[in-house]
């Protein structure tokens, strides 16, 4: 993944932010809106495109386009910087692969501790009933 080639590939559009503030939010658009084409992306290879294209299924469009938004600012420049950021740690955490799991044995102290406790747990129970005479 090339960060700079794929910043270069983002396009911006400023739009009206909703929520409180007043006649300020009549005015001015400061709601920034990232669109990313994931699919046509020269900064990334086609194995991390096809691992984004399923990690982030939800997240696509059907053309394969990327749309995310910020609004938390009131400034335009302070909203694209954080659209930016958030875009780029999406596709950092999409692209980590897990690590496979090792099955292991449960040892033999963990299977005797379970068995004793239930001997335990028995013999508490046997003590409750009834004489039997």
């Amino acid at each position: 993944m090339d960060k700079s080639i794929i910043a270069s590939e983002f396009s911006f559009k400023a739009v009206r932010s909703s929520g409180a503030g007043g006649q300020n939010v009549n005015k001015v658009s400061s709601k920034a809106v990232l669109t990313f084409d994931l699919i046509n992306s020269k900064g990334l290879s086609e194995e991390e495109k096809m691992l984004l294209q399923t990690k982030i299924a939800t997240k696509l469009t059907q053309d394969g386009i990327l749309i995310l938004t910020s609004e938390e600012d009131r400034s335009q420049l302070k909203n694209k910087e954080k659209v930016i950021k958030k875009c780029f740690k999406l596709l950092e955490n999409a692209l980590v692969v897990p690590k496979e799991r090792k099955e292991t044995k449960i040892p033999r102290a963990v299977k005797e501790k379970r068995l004793n406790a239930k001997k335990v747990m028995s013999v508490l129970k046997q003590n409750r009933k009834k004489p039997n005479f």
